[in-house]
């Protein structure tokens, strides 16, 4: 017996091999600080919490709807007409196990051999994989620190073939936290307008975790004429700290949530109905603590950024959102441990800063743009300041 072809075309995810090591140093006693979860530190809200037990007493725990409770979808469905002046009806909306079961339902139900998703790079870990997976070919687009780690109109006039299928926009950025102005995604969409052969993936997981008054919004939002295709994604885990609950939603075209229904009755079936019982009251309860843990998360972010660049052979830009700040180890390349190893690559670096200084980040490489690496912000301010101080000292130790 042998894994099968499209097994072998993935790789494990790279962050939570990242967490699963932290965790096991934690567990022999070792004093490491881990920035490589991209999970909230704060708790599930209490109202929300409270919903899931009323759930629970209420008898809510049976099978429902494959794609979701009549009652959660109705919240999602009020969620992007608030949120993002978008109307959708139920039959347009999606709901499934975190927002990685969203694109690989989307991406599944949809690519073939031979068709094309076009991935801008830095790019979270899982969208040419889930690609790969399908049996297609991830067109990796790299967007770099130059221009702000988004991806201009040009580029992606250049990338878009007969075979492109999808554009896969990610804003708020993971692993970088870029994000899209209105301005910015108009110039996107005037390519896409061209291109009606091209689809939307718009992952904006990280809506509500944005600075500066930066003003978030989506594509299909400020772009009225790709509505129709633009999958709209979204989901509890992050700005509700609901990551362990598992629950993405998106809104599209009937057909596609059809398609997405019908994969998703032969895979996981519904999500937990607990879940959707917490996600339905995180959308409709009181919203004024988003902008509250958006707040703090900019506390942090300058924090982070302050001191990164003031670590030697470190270049930090500031991000306009999420819970990430991508830096450039360019500067560190080529330079030798205490201990007389080169450091070659971002992943040398990483397992330097990670052996030496105890505390854990991500390599730039495995968001397909190095040298850098990906550091989390979502922990106490002592913890950071603590970790950037090691990681400012590991820098310092080079020769």
């Amino acid at each position: 017996m042998q894994t099968s072809a499209a097994l072998d075309r993935i790789n494990p995810s790279p962050t939570l091999a990242i967490t699963s090591r932290v965790l096991e140093l934690k567990r022999a006693g070792v004093d490491v600080i881990g920035l490589g979860a991209g999970e909230p530190d704060f708790d599930t809200p209490d109202f929300v919490k409270e919903a899931a037990i009323e759930a629970i007493r209420a008898g809510k725990t049976k099978y429902t709807n494959v794609d979701g409770t009549a009652e959660l979808k109705d919240a999602i469905v009020a969620k992007f007409r608030r949120d993002n002046r978008l109307d959708y009806t139920p039959a347009q909306i999606s709901v499934n196990v975190g927002g990685k079961h969203t694109l690989f339902n989307a991406l599944v139900a949809t690519l073939d051999a031979g068709d094309e998703v076009i991935v801008p790079a830095p790019y979270w870990v899982s969208y040419p994989d889930v690609v790969q997976f399908a049996g297609a070919t991830p067109v990796i687009v790299a967007a770099g620190a130059d221009v702000g780690y988004k991806l201009t109109p040009a580029m992606l006039e250049a990338a878009i073939t007969p075979k492109t299928k999808w554009l896969i926009l990610n804003s708020p950025s993971n692993p970088t936290g870029a994000a899209y102005t209105v301005d910015e995604l108009k110039a996107l969409g005037a390519v896409l307008e061209r291109h009606p052969h091209v689809w939307i993936f718009a992952d904006d997981m990280y809506e509500h975790i944005v600075y500066d008054d930066f003003r978030f919004a989506t594509i299909a939002e400020v772009c009225p004429s790709l509505y129709e295709r633009t999958l709209t994604v979204n989901g509890c885990s992050k700005a509700y700290a609901m990551t362990g609950w598992r629950i993405g939603f998106a809104a599209g075209a009937t057909w596609l949530i059809k398609a997405m229904a019908k994969l998703q009755s032969q895979s996981t079936s519904n999500p937990c109905s607990i879940a959707q019982a917490a996600a339905t009251a995180a959308l409709t309860g009181d919203q004024s603590f988003l902008k509250e843990r958006a707040q703090a998360f900019q506390v942090r972010r300058d924090l982070v950024v302050d001191m990164l660049n003031a670590a030697e052979g470190i270049t930090c830009p500031k991000p306009e959102g999420a819970f990430y700040v991508y830096p450039s180890v360019a500067g560190v390349i080529g330079k030798s441990t205490p201990a007389g190893k080169r450091i070659a690559t971002d992943s040398d670096f990483v397992g330097y800063v990670l052996d030496d200084a105890k505390v854990a980040a991500v390599q730039g490489v495995a968001f397909g743009v190095s040298p850098a690496m990906r550091i989390s912000y979502a922990t106490s301010e002592a913890l950071l300041t603590e970790a950037c101080q090691r990681i400012q000292a590991a820098c310092a130790a080079l020769k």
